[in-house]
């Protein structure tokens, strides 16, 4: 099974930048497209960002322009720049799998995700 590990979250104060970072076991992650979600207590979790394998990217309306997906397939990493950052994006940030980076639904169990937390 695969296992999805997210770092770089962290405290920061409102308008700061964080980047965050998504590792799988294995390759997998270099075939596959990759959604960046994340979740406040007692709310669903959201779909924030996608990327595809070659690095096309999709963004929900209100990060668009403040959070940038990247990728590195020799790594087996994906990456979530997030700037401009305001204390509603405070949230646990999750990656998981995708079929397509038209897809919605995550392929694999979720990972611990990372804490953001933006201080106004």
């Amino acid at each position: 099974q695969v296992q999805l590990v997210e770092t770089g979250g962290g405290l920061v104060q409102s308008g700061g930048s964080l980047r965050l970072s998504c590792a799988a076991s294995g390759s997998i992650l270099s075939h596959y497209a990759v959604g960046w979600y994340r979740q406040v207590p007692g709310k669903q979790r959201e779909l924030v960002a996608r990327i595809s394998v070659i690095g096309d990217t999709n963004y929900a309306d209100s990060e668009s322009g403040r959070f940038a997906a990247s990728r590195d397939n020799i790594k087996n990493m994906v990456f979530l720049q997030m700037n401009s950052l305001q204390p509603e994006d405070t949230a646990v940030y999750y990656c998981n799998i995708l079929r397509t980076i038209l897809d919605t639904a995550p392929m694999a169990y979720w990972g611990q995700g990372t804490q953001v937390t933006v201080s106004s």
